[in-house]
């Protein structure tokens, strides 16, 4: 039967080339996972006109959601995490509940998915790099203090024309850049930026953990879905076993 383990589901902005090969890449045997495209117009992968973007996303998010819900997921994720940078803490609480209520399944954010990610490994305090510009940086950021998280370090890619196009090579070197010694963990936001390539040799050069949001949506995924193999080669998050929450 395809999916014996789990179905995973992930709802993905219009233009995102990354999200699908890096989670088919991460899928455990017995795993299968599926797609549905967010709403969204204009220049995707750009800075330029993303806040807008995202709000289109959330206003269809239930159209696109009601169609991965057909393949019957054991879990739904929304694999953005500017999109919860936009909405702010009540906002995306509200967003969860109404789109589980609507599908009946699960439903969970790459952004919730980094955080509890963080709260596994016992981390209060990050670097924190992005690809985006400097307002949804600090977006970003303001939400992860929202949620209790320090962030002691923070920094950008520099001369982003498209985030779709950077490279796993350029987050590496993000990371490298931004860690300082105060910092537990290094946190990589975007889906949309390749990281999964290069997480374990961020953690070797690091000696800390490298969590991106596409690792996380992975492991939590898989752990509302029940699912407790781990995943080896792509840092400490994904090589352990997992418990359902």
């Amino acid at each position: 039967m395809t999916g014996w383990r789990a179905r995973l589901g992930f709802l993905v902005p219009p233009g995102n080339p990354t999200v699908e090969p890096e989670m088919i890449a991460l899928a455990p045997q017995g795993v299968t996972v599926h797609f549905s495209r967010l709403v969204a117009h204009g220049a995707t992968g750009s800075h330029a006109g993303q806040e807008e973007r995202n709000r289109t996303m959330v206003e269809h998010a239930a159209q696109s959601a009601g169609l991965l819900a057909m393949v019957k997921p054991d879990v739904i994720m929304l694999a953005h995490t500017a999109t919860s940078y936009t909405l702010g803490r009540k906002g995306e609480a509200e967003l969860v509940a109404r789109m589980q209520r609507e599908t009946g399944i699960p439903f969970i954010t790459a952004f919730g998915s980094v955080l509890a990610a963080l709260a596994h490994l016992n981390v209060k305090r990050i670097a924190f790099g992005t690809p985006y510009d400097a307002d949804a940086t600090a977006k970003g950021k303001a939400s992860l203090e929202a949620h209790g998280i320090e962030v002691v370090s923070v920094g950008r890619l520099e001369n982003v024309k498209n985030i779709y196009e950077e490279t796993a090579e350029r987050a590496h070197g993000l990371a490298r850049r931004i860690d300082v010694p105060q910092a537990q963990a290094v946190f990589l936001s975007g889906v949309g930026m390749p990281t999964i390539a290069s997480l374990a040799r961020m953690e070797r050069d690091l000696g800390k953990p490298a969590v991106s949001a596409a690792a996380a949506m992975m492991w939590n995924a898989l752990r509302v879905a029940g699912v407790s193999a781990p995943i080896s080669g792509f840092g400490s998050l994904l090589n352990e076993k997992r418990s359902k929450p």
